[in-house]
C-alpha cells in the first residue's frame, strides 16, 4: 500500500527504520514574520543546518521521519519540500490536525453543527482535502492525524478538535497520532473518545507514553491495541533516558514489543527559545536530538536484554503496520 511523502507516495515496504515522532521545525508564522526575520531567524542557514541534520540521521540508517507539526507548530511545507529535495535517502512524512492544549482556534468557533453559521464542522473537511487532494497548493498528502490531550484533558475546544480528528479518519483510514500528557495520564481520555467515534485503535499512536513509567498504566493503553509512542529520547527533564530504556525493556519482557513505536520528538529549530535555541539545546537536552537513538539507545535496550527482533520490530514493523 502506497503512503504518502513529501516526495509523493512510496510503498509501505519502503519505510525502513522509521522515527516516528520528529519536527523539522516548530514555529509560530505570526511570531516569525514579525519579529523573527532579522533577528534570530535565517531561512537559509535554517534549511542547510536542517539538510544537514536530517542527512547525518539518514546516514545512520534512519529512512523515514514522521513529522506531526500541525496548525499550532508552524507547519509550513514548501520549506520542508526544499529540504526533501535535499536529502535523498530519507522520507519525511507530515500530518494534518491542530495542536491546541485548549481552545479551538478563532477561526473555527462560530462554523459548525448548532453555532453562528450552522454547517457541518470544517475542520473535518479541511483535514480531509489536506489527506485526498494535498495541502494548499504544494500537491503534498498529509499521510496522518495529529491532536493533542494534555494536562487539562477534553476542553470543549479540544474535545472539538479530536472528534474532528477521528471523524476525519474515519472518512479516510488515515491513522492518527495524539499528544498526551503521560504526568496526568491523559491517554485513556483520547481513547475513549476515539473509541465511541469508531476510530480503529490499532491506527493510534499514543504520543509521549514514553515520559511514564507506570507499566500498569502503558499496558492498560496497549491492551486497547493503541501503539505506545516512546519517542521522547534525549528530553531528560521528562524522563531520563535510564528509565525510558528499563520501561521499554520491562514491556518487551512482557510481549508489548508489537505496540512500541521509538522516537526523539526533536527538532532542527524551535521557535520557543528564539536566538537562544542552540544555547538552551546544549544546556537543557544535550542528547535531544536524530541521531541519539541509534548512537546510544539501542545499545541500552540491547544491553538491557530487548532482542534484535523487538529492535526492528519497533523501528520498522510498528511503523509499517501503522501506515498500512
Amino acid at each position: 500500500m502506497p503512503v504518502n511523502t513529501v516526495r509523493g507516495p512510496v510503498d509501505a515496504g519502503e519505510l525502513g527504520q522509521t522515527l516516528m515522532h520528529e519536527h523539522v521545525f516548530v514555529t509560530a508564522t505570526e511570531h516569525l514574520d514579525n519579529y523573527g526575520k532579522g533577528a534570530w531567524w535565517d531561512e537559509e542557514f535554517r534549511v542547510a543546518d536542517a539538510i544537514t541534520k536530517l542527512n547525518g540521521v539518514a546516514a545512520k540508517g534512519v529512512r523515514t521521519i514522521v513529522d506531526p507539526t500541525v496548525w499550532g507548530l508552524g507547519r509550513y511545507i514548501p520549506r520542508i519540500q526544499r529540504i526533501a529535495a535535499e536529502v535523498p535517502d530519507l522520507h519525511i512524512i507530515v500530518a494534518t490536525g491542530i495542536y491546541s492544549f485548549e481552545e479551538l482556534p478563532h477561526q473555527y468557533e462560530h462554523r459548525g453543527p448548532g453555532l453562528l453559521i450552522d454547517v457541518p464542522d470544517p475542520m473535518v473537511d479541511d483535514f480531509v482535502r489536506d489527506i485526498t487532494d494535498g495541502i494548499a497548493d504544494t500537491g503534498v498528502k498529509a499521510a496522518f492525524l495529529k491532536c493533542v490531550v494534555e494536562q487539562k484533558g477534553l476542553t470543549p475546544g479540544v474535545e472539538r478538535i479530536c472528534r474532528a480528528v477521528a471523524q476525519a479518519h474515519v472518512r479516510t483510514g488515515a491513522p492518527i497520532t495524539v499528544h498526551t500528557n503521560s504526568f496526568t495520564q491523559s491517554g485513556p481520555l483520547a481513547l475513549d473518545l476515539f473509541a465511541k467515534e469508531g476510530v480503529d485503535l490499532t491506527k493510534v499512536v499514543v504520543g509521549h507514553a514514553g515520559d511514564s513509567n507506570d507499566l500498569d498504566y502503558l499496558m492498560r493503553l496497549a491492551d486497547t491495541g493503541a501503539t505506545l509512542g516512546m519517542d521522547r529520547f534525549g528530553l531528560d527533564l521528562f524522563n531520563p533516558t535510564a528509565q525510558r530504556v528499563a520501561t521499554i525493556a520491562a514491556l518487551c519482557a512482557r510481549g508489548y514489543a508489537d505496540r512500541i513505536v521509538l522516537s526523539h520528538d526533536a527538532a532542527c529549530f524551535m521557535d520557543y527559545f528564539a536566538d537562544a535555541w542552540d544555547e538552551a539545546l546544549s544546556a537543557m537536552a544535550p542528547n535531544w536530538r536524530y541521531d541519539h537513538i541509534h548512537d546510544d539507545v539501542l545499545a541500552a535496550l540491547r544491553d538491557s536484554g530487548v532482542t534484535d527482533d523487538q529492535i526492528e520490530q519497533m523501528l520498522v514493523f510498528n511503523p509499517r503496520r501503522y501506515f498500512s
